[in-house]
């Protein structure tokens, strides 16, 4: 097996005594003081997340835009320079090669923001999908990006950034301007739940750019705390509660699918399935009885009859609860609805939970 490779914040994690684990083929930081301490750093204060590992995919030239919506659901016309969206690619099937953040550049220029693990996979789809219409190049060994997340990100960052305020970019908007005196783009999104942004910078100068922001209180997060903070939001993983085996209507993702956008690939398919609707769906529960439902765990309904999988679970630190997701038959997937989940040949209740389990400053 290939080594895993390594961000160029890799020292830095060691130094600070990170417990390290492989990845998606990274070598990542799980957690530094403890997944509880950072979870609530980032809910209370503000954390910092190496993301070094995402992928970063330019496609350029006078036709980007149009080779952009040929790959993706959502609506890119609506973009503009400074702008971002989040979006899915589909397979002509309708199954998720990938959940991506496009943003646009400048006119001819869009960067898209892959997961770690499918960056090959996506650039060799992306070439083939697109073909001669417009350029593209993996930029994700030259790019770091950091995450500073949580009600204290905007206050923190601002003591050493310079450039446009940030306190006026709009959620899903990009800024560029030098943090620490080097230069960065700053975008205010995250993965967490908490208002926040994405700090894209060379790779050569993350390290200045990571130990300035510890200076200034940012609490050092692994992605045992950036699972937990997801999950309470509600946000997908991919290859967990995504995948090229269900499509974004399935996934509760349709709010990014925009079928007037245009002939994009799987728009077909996902017309269909629209027109007669799905027959299965990702919720969201909470469990009713005392016990975690860990990803892989069998949905039962009623018991002893297995309609589904957990895709995600775990305690949530923000509520008090554990709670999960997982994909059930449509009728099962309504709000209320009892579920049964198999922990380790212990079958305990839960109860379908509509949203996310985690608001912004507040428990639901």
């Amino acid at each position: 097996m290939a080594e895993p490779k390594r961000t160029p914040l890799f020292e830095a994690h060691r130094a600070l005594s990170a417990r390290l684990v492989e990845f998606g083929g990274w070598l990542m930081p799980v957690q530094y003081s403890g997944i509880l301490d950072e979870h609530r750093a980032v809910r209370s204060a503000v954390g910092l997340f190496d993301v070094s590992h995402m992928g970063e995919i330019e496609v350029r030239g006078p036709q980007a835009a149009r080779a952009v919506q040929r790959l993706v659901t959502n609506q890119v016309g609506k973009l503009s320079p400074g702008a971002a969206m989040y979006t899915v690619a589909c397979r002509p099937s309708g199954g998720i090669v990938d959940d991506l953040i496009v943003y646009q550049l400048d006119r001819e220029r869009f960067l898209i923001v892959v997961n770690a693990a499918n960056i090959e996979k996506d650039f060799l789809w992306f070439r083939e999908s697109v073909g001669t219409v417009a350029e593209l190049a993996d930029r994700s060994d030259e790019v770091a990006l950091l995450a500073v997340q949580g009600p204290q990100a905007l206050a923190t960052l601002s003591r050493l950034w310079k450039g446009p305020e940030l306190s006026q970019v709009p959620g899903f908007h990009f800024v560029r301007g030098a943090l620490a005196g080097r230069a960065v783009d700053a975008s205010r999104t995250g993965y967490t739940g908490e208002d926040g942004f994405e700090i894209f910078v060379a790779a050569h100068l993350s390290r200045a750019v990571w130990d300035a922001l510890l200076e200034v209180g940012c609490k050092p997060c692994g992605l045992g705390a950036r699972d937990t903070l997801r999950l309470e939001a509600r946000l997908c993983l991919y290859g967990n509660d995504i995948d090229e085996d269900h499509t974004p209507l399935e996934a509760g993702l349709g709010w990014v699918v925009k079928l007037e956008a245009g002939d994009f690939i799987g728009r077909a398919a996902l017309e269909r399935q629209k027109a007669l609707g799905v027959s299965r769906r990702l919720c969201g529960f909470v469990m009713q009885e005392r016990g975690i439902a860990r990803h892989g765990y069998a949905i039962q309904s009623p018991p002893e009859k297995t309609v589904g999988v957990v895709t995600s679970g775990a305690p949530s630190p923000s509520t008090g609860g554990n709670i999960g997701m997982g994909y059930v038959p449509t009728a099962l997937a309504e709000p209320g609805q009892e579920l049964f989940i198999d922990c380790r040949g212990k079958v305990l209740r839960a109860q379908v939970h509509k949203g996310p389990f985690y608001k912004r400053g507040t428990k639901v």
